[in-house]
């Protein structure tokens, strides 16, 4: 999986959410050439059937997939790595604890907990399961998400846990927890933002941004950025069915 580091001159990678449980809108974001794809397993009512369709899609067009599931929970997390994703995102760690659980849930021995399976990441027990799981933990990507105030405050802490490969910001939450909802580009909100960003990059820990406005990609390369979540197909497809039923009305006078 191609992301960017924390800082360098490496080229940019360029990922999106996708909230769909539709198999073809994940081969059209591969397609279209996204870097990665985060499916969403916290927000939606996607299922593990569904899942399982998706990350087929993905892999049919090459494309890396990662899964955002609604906690570090083992029940929650091994399924989807054991179905071949490419990792997991787990959103609302405000603590060292919460990141400690993460790592458990998702990284093997020594790091780790998570259960033993021989099931598609495996070939379905065809690969030599040793070796999967000495190489399993370079290859899976273990992503926090940090968006409340408590997680900003604890960051340093969180960050020094083992076994994370990105810490993905989370705006819109944690302007909520500031008491500020969806006031993404207040200063109080930037500022946590930057703060979890520079902690991050000290530590050569990489830190993914979601920029929502034009200048927010040019502030983020600036401060080393290199992997930037560029927004979720579902917004994307309504906003776009949107600017076409205006032109269309617009074409033939309606």
């Amino acid at each position: 999986m191609r992301v960017g580091g924390p800082a360098g001159t490496e080229e940019a990678s360029v990922g999106l959410f996708c909230s769909l449980p539709a198999p073809a809108v994940v081969e059209m974001i591969g397609w279209a050439g996204f870097d990665f794809v985060i499916l969403d397993a916290e927000h939606t009512l996607v299922g593990p059937s569904d899942l399982a369709h998706l990350l087929r899609a993905a892999a049919a067009v090459g494309l890396p997939a990662l899964v955002r599931v609604p906690s570090a929970d083992s029940e929650l997390v091994a399924p989807v790595l054991d179905a071949g994703a490419a990792g997991v995102v787990i959103p609302r760690v405000r603590s060292k604890a919460d990141a400690e659980a993460a790592v458990r849930a998702v990284r093997y021995h020594p790091l780790g907990r998570r259960g033993l399976d021989a099931g598609r990441a495996t070939r379905y027990g065809q690969s030599d399961l040793g070796a999967f799981v000495r190489s399993a933990d370079a290859h899976v990507f273990l992503v926090v998400m940090v968006e409340d105030r408590e997680g900003v405050e604890a960051i340093d802490d969180i960050v020094a846990v083992p076994g994370l490969d990105a810490v993905l910001e989370g705006a819109a939450d944690l302007s909520q927890s500031l008491g500020l909802p969806w006031e993404t580009a207040s200063p109080a909100v930037q500022a946590g933002l930057e703060r979890v960003q520079e902690v991050c990059a000290a530590r050569g820990l990489a830190f993914w941004a979601i920029p929502r406005r034009s200048e927010d990609t040019g502030r983020w390369l600036a401060r080393g950025v290199r992997t930037f979540v560029a927004g979720e197909a579902r917004s994307i497809a309504a906003r776009a069915l949107g600017e076409h039923v205006h032109r269309s009305r617009g074409s033939i006078g309606g």
